[in-house]
């Protein structure tokens, strides 16, 4: 009988022969590193592809100490802001060649965060995304995560480390204005949880605006980014304030339980109530009455968080600019102030 040949795998060496330049400038571009021509890069890809070369994973990480992976710690995967963040982190670690490895925390406590870090730099991560208060990451040790990468995704970050988010100031403060054109003083608002950054940045934009035209702050009712809080909050402040003329929530969900606590109480939006959101996500544009809203694209503030860590880490050259911008959207929900008497709310459901 006659034995088959057995190919051989090409090596890192076979392709820098076909390519004619060093092991390290092929190592260099199959890495993703950067300081390499564009010509040079071609001809390594070239040669990659014709011979088939496939790099050894396991032996590049025990080589360069790291593994291609990014961890994620997440505190909720609920809301539409955190599910596209996600989702944007996942699509660029992908397309960069590196995967991901998700820690939900079922409680956002310092204990929680800080086994999660742990577990994670133990799984030999190469940097993390921390979606959780920032305001918790500032009470956490020292070095944060064993010395690697990290940016958190909530607010405006801790004094020492990168913050990944978008800002809210354009959009939600030209949506208080197109509010103020169409006649409206009393703007309420659905402030989100008192430990989110992301809720009080939103809250103190609110708040600024208001004073900065003399019109009357009223103490905001807080919510915890769900449609049910929103009904709630929104029935209890239709049967305390029938002067409210428009009302801005914390994100569409609140706008959208804000609504429906609306048509439960024969309040009309807009004629009696303008109400704004904030996220645009896809019910928004569909919802009964479409709802005006201030949209920040979260999976380009997910993209961004792995180009800064990646940046961070050496492989690419240059970091991506701070924040994502946010527009408003104007859609049905808002319209001219009511000039008749206060909203009043029929009895709805207990």
């Amino acid at each position: 009988m006659i034995p088959h040949r057995v190919h051989r795998a090409a090596s890192l060496a076979d392709v820098a022969r076909r390519a004619g330049v060093s092991t390290q400038t092929v190592s260099r571009v199959v890495n993703g590193r950067p300081h390499v021509g564009a010509l040079t890069r071609a001809r390594v890809e070239e040669a990659v592809r014709s011979l088939g070369y496939r790099p050894n994973g396991a032996a590049r990480s025990l080589a360069t100490g790291r593994y291609r992976t990014l961890g994620v710690v997440a505190s909720t995967l609920t809301t539409h802001g955190a599910v596209q963040a996600l989702d944007g982190v996942t699509r660029e670690a992908l397309h960069h060649g590196y995967a991901v490895s998700l820690s939900p925390l079922s409680e956002p406590t310092e204990a929680e965060v800080r086994a999660a870090i742990a577990s994670l730099v133990e799984d030999g991560v190469d940097a993390l995304v921390l979606g959780v208060p920032s305001g918790l990451v500032a009470r956490l040790p020292r070095p944060l995560a064993a010395g690697i990468p990290v940016v958190v995704n909530d607010g405006a970050g801790a004094r020492d480390v990168p913050a990944a988010d978008s800002d809210p100031g354009p959009g939600l403060t030209a949506a208080l204005e197109h509010l103020v054109r169409l006649g409206h003083r009393h703007v309420r608002h659905l402030a989100g949880p008192a430990d989110s950054d992301t809720a009080a940045v939103r809250r103190r934009i609110w708040q600024d605006f208001l004073t900065g035209r003399g019109m009357p702050v009223v103490e905001p009712l807080v919510v915890d980014w769900s449609a049910a809080s929103g009904e709630r909050a929104g029935r209890e402040l239709l049967a305390h304030d029938r002067e409210v003329t428009a009302v801005v929530a914390a994100n569409d969900q609140v706008a959208l339980g804000f609504v429906r606590a609306c048509a439960d109480a024969g309040v009309a939006v807009p004629a009696d109530v303008s109400v704004v959101g904030f996220d645009d996500v896809e019910l928004a544009a569909v919802s009964v009455p479409r709802l005006s809203t201030v949209r920040h694209d979260l999976r380009e503030v997910g993209r961004r968080a792995v180009r800064q860590l990646l940046h961070d880490l050496g492989v690419l050259p240059e970091a991506p600019s701070w924040p994502v911008p946010s527009e408003f959207v104007e859609r049905e929900s808002t319209g001219p102030a009511r000039t008749g008497p206060g909203v009043a709310a029929a009895p709805g459901p207990s």
